[in-house]
């Protein structure tokens, strides 16, 4: 079995690792401080809300997640009742309706995805349409708790990479997802250190 973050001394462990491995990320937690916990629940709800996520703001987002919710549009089995309408009527867009549907239909055993192998669990959920590899490493990293996961698509831990590592250019997925290797087997919490340091980096510079 995997080793799973189930609280802030796992966090606390993890980053203690990284900084005696590697001093570039001593440096990043002397900038960022404490970092976030992040664990979410696991589950359908929490993966049809990362499908209404995509591609709007995050007001949009909570928005529409509020809709569904207010509407009980959070189960298998309610969005497969409400049909396209009653989901259009949620503020679901048609791709994102097909999506959910797609999610709903999947038959997904949740519970037994707590104890697959990390590559299992992408491979399960990259089998829906609407879900792909990010949006799978980001649940077996928050929502499953895993610790060793990364997530190189990630176009902000590309940024904070080329940042704190000083390299030429923004790292491509492959590159990035090859050079966290080495941060095994804590590359949960590189992966909170790059994101924690990014906005630092982005705050400093006067960015949102």
């Amino acid at each position: 079995m995997e080793r799973v973050i189930k609280g802030d001394a796992c966090v606390i462990e993890g980053a203690a690792w990284l900084a005696e491995h590697e001093p570039r990320f001593g440096y990043a937690l002397s900038q960022t401080g404490d970092l976030p916990l992040r664990l979410r629940p696991d589950g359908f709800a929490q993966l049809l809300s990362a499908i209404v996520s995509q591609q709007v703001s995050v007001a949009s987002a909570r928005a529409i997640w509020a809709r569904l919710e207010a509407a009980g549009l959070t189960t298998p089995q309610a969005v497969l009742a409400a049909g396209e309408d009653g989901l259009r009527a949620g503020g679901l867009s048609r791709q994102k309706i097909k999506y959910a549907q797609a999610l709903a239909s999947a038959g997904i055993d949740y519970e037994a995805l707590r104890a697959a192998p990390t590559d299992e669990v992408v491979k399960t959920l990259t089998t829906v349409t609407g879900i792909g590899v990010w949006t799978a490493e980001i649940y077996a990293m928050f929502s499953l708790g895993r610790a060793d996961v990364f997530a190189p698509g990630d176009l902000a831990l590309q940024e904070g990479a080329r940042i704190l590592f000083d390299l030429d250019g923004r790292p491509k997925e492959k590159d990035l997802r090859i050079m966290s290797e080495s941060w095994t087997p804590w590359r949960s919490v590189a992966a909170r250190i790059l994101w924690a340091y990014y906005h630092v980096e982005k705050n400093r510079e006067g960015i949102a």
